[in-house]
């Protein structure tokens, strides 16, 4: 099987340079000097005065993703990006309201943000290492966020470094309220997918339909508000590990104070590990929050052989374990599905199930419709 690094140079033509700190490139989507915006106009055809056009090859308004989110200023901008592979890290602040991300030829697999940090990545300033938020390509801050048709990537691996101990490596933290990913791929190892929100006592509202993510441990984590719908998660193998379990899908670590964490549901999980050698999900109780009360539901879903059916749950700190957290479970199906042990597979009635809807989790707000 061929590396992150390598399959996402495939991705790019095979001419993309991945190299760390090398500049973005792109890659025509379809035939030779086919439209690279597609459907969205162009700057010559401008949707509308808000929209603005990012392309590497420099047939947009902005060679880079970052510079064009720094001109958007302002509420309810939108930013057409043009297939090919972005390697920068991304920081939208909180201030760009209502932004609108598109990948240009609706395949999430033309368009690609990525970049390599990890935890344990040396900043080059020298003031110590990135930590797990700081070792995001993305990083999202805004409410109202909204991204179509677009993969966020986190390429670092581990064989490459070793001697580093923070593998964390995210591809995308989302912290802002009210933010949707529609057709979108996240794609890492650890930490992949960060949805959390921007300070202890908000609750972040997120909505994931239609989306693909992958990585091992933890790679779906935070605190946020989450409804992943008819998403598909894929647990890869690992070649580092000789037994199991290789990691967990899940990591919530919701807020005490909030009703909702990460409902899952009409979704499915696959693995390219040998069967049980994944848990479904774990508690993440961080040191910043000790009130944390980590909830997942997940219902409605194919749950692939490679979660354990013995013990689906883990626990991350022996003073939290998986048994006094919010996990359950509702009508799922497949082998990964099977409770092999009762006990170990905490269960919704049908009572319970109706008040764990997207209705339920967003409110007012409703992505789904």
């Amino acid at each position: 099987m061929p590396s992150r690094r390598s399959a996402l140079a495939l991705l790019a033509g095979g001419s993309a340079a991945l190299a760390l700190g090398a500049a973005p490139t792109a890659h025509a989507h379809g035939r030779p000097g086919a439209r690279p915006f597609g459907r969205y106009g162009s700057p010559a055809r401008r949707l509308d005065a808000a929209t603005l056009y990012v392309d590497a090859r420099g047939r947009g308004d902005h060679t880079a993703v970052q510079a064009a989110v720094d001109a958007a200023t302002g509420t309810g901008r939108t930013l057409v990006i043009a297939p090919g592979t972005y390697r920068e890290t991304v920081d939208i602040p909180a201030d760009r309201t209502g932004l609108t991300l598109i990948g240009a030829s609706d395949d999430p697999h033309d368009t690609v943000i990525v970049y390599a940090n990890a935890n344990g990545t040396p900043r080059p300033d020298g003031s110590g290492t990135y930590g797990t938020s700081g070792s995001a390509t993305v990083t999202a801050r805004p409410a109202g966020l909204t991204a179509h048709g677009l993969t966020f990537a986190n390429d670092w691996l581990r064989a490459d470094h070793p001697e580093y101990t923070g593998t964390q490596a995210v591809a995308i933290k989302v912290q802002g309220d009210r933010s949707a990913f529609y057709g979108c791929r996240f794609l890492g190892h650890q930490d992949t997918l960060y949805a959390d929100s921007l300070a202890l006592t908000e609750f972040a509202r997120q909505y994931y339909r239609d989306c693909y993510v992958e990585g091992d441990v933890d790679f779906v984590f935070g605190r946020a508000t989450a409804v992943l719908d008819r998403c598909h998660f894929r647990t890869l193998a690992r070649t580092d590990l000789a037994t199991a379990p290789y990691g967990f899908v899940f990591a919530p670590s919701t807020a005490g104070a909030n009703p909702h964490g990460y409902l899952v549901q009409r979704s499915r999980i696959t693995s390219t590990a040998p069967d049980g050698y994944f848990k479904l999900a774990r508690p993440w109780v961080p040191s910043s929050d000790l009130t944390a009360h980590p909830m997942l539901t997940v219902r409605d879903s194919h749950l692939g052989a490679g979660i354990d059916t013995d013990e689906p749950y883990g626990t991350m700190s022996s003073g939290f374990p998986w048994q006094e957290q919010r996990f359950a479970e509702y009508r799922n199906t497949g082998p990964g599905a099977r409770a092999t042990v009762p006990a170990n597979r905490p269960r919704l009635t049908a009572a319970e199930a109706r008040l764990h809807t997207p209705a339920a989790w967003l409110g007012d707000w409703r992505p789904y419709r």
